[in-house]
């Protein structure tokens, strides 16, 4: 975070874990958790972070048995501002609507249809409100569901059988419907929707997320020798995704880069490489 993202004013982070990691005994807090990373991030010599996360229910997001993975924010309370809307628990959805012409969150931080079969034991989107410089931007962190299941590339069966794409596309529609309700509160709204996609740019996931224009995904500014984020089997994949809405994509200056410092590399924190999205609003 700190010397090879140059730490960020805001991050979106997945597989944060409760406080006991895979001990499975009802914690599901995470605050110890993440005061760690942000005593670690300070002690790197990056910045002091605040943090927003919404705690799931019990053994109902996937992951380690036990472990409660959810997606978190952190920030930099010195640059960014967050909108903090109370009232998000794990099972109520936040929702969008219309304040003088602006589109706002009902909760923030908030989940995206926690209750939608698609995110059946799988990560429910976080949805948050940060302002920067008086523009707001509304960054929703993902965490869809993995490849695990599916039939191998070079398996006995021809073409392989993508079984976890099902529920993949409608976590994708899900989070694009919810875009597409910002853009018509707002027009021009700032929107950033991110996390492990688990798909690639060009996969029929991408392309539900992207309809209509809704968003775009930045790995595709790259060169198409450079837009990976993950090594499988010896492919490089790009699983791990920014997308943006028009109004960054067509009235901001904008840069994204995969920063390759694990997907190359034998000594790994990671199986997946960190991204960067840097924008002017």
């Amino acid at each position: 975070i700190v010397h090879s993202l140059s730490s960020p004013d805001i991050v979106s982070l997945e597989e944060i874990q409760d406080n006991n990691g895979a001990t499975d005994d009802g914690t599901v807090a995470a605050d110890v958790t993440l005061a760690k990373l942000i005593d670690a991030v300070e002690a790197a010599g990056g910045p002091r972070y605040d943090w927003r996360a919404v705690d799931p229910a019990d053994k109902q997001d996937g992951g380690e048995p036990g472990g409660n993975i959810r997606q978190a924010f952190l920030f930099n309370p010195a640059r960014v501002s967050f909108t903090d809307r109370p009232g998000g628990d794990a099972t109520t959805a936040t929702d969008v609507v219309e304040v003088r012409g602006k589109a706002a969150l009902t909760l923030s931080p908030g989940r995206i249809a926690p209750d939608s079969a698609a995110f059946e034991d799988s990560r429910k989107p976080l949805a948050g409100e940060f302002v920067f410089r008086g523009r707001t931007v509304i960054v929703i962190a993902n965490h869809f569901s993995s490849k695990g299941g599916d039939q191998g590339l070079t398996a006995q069966y021809q073409p392989p059988v993508r079984s976890s794409e099902t529920q993949r596309h409608l976590q994708a529609q899900e989070v694009h419907d919810f875009t597409a309700k910002i853009l018509k509160a707002q027009k021009n709204a700032a929107v950033v929707a991110l996390g492990d996609i688990n798909d690639f740019e060009f996969s029929r996931t991408t392309r539900i997320m992207e309809g209509g224009g809704v968003l775009w995904s930045a790995v595709k500014s790259l060169p198409a020798s450079e837009r990976y984020s993950y090594v499988y089997q010896g492919n490089s994949q790009a699983l791990d995704q920014i997308l943006i809405s028009p109004s960054i994509r067509r009235h901001c200056s904008f840069s994204y880069d995969s920063v390759h410092i694990n997907a190359e590399f034998h000594d790994q924190i990671s199986d997946h490489d960190p991204q960067v999205l840097r924008f002017r609003p």
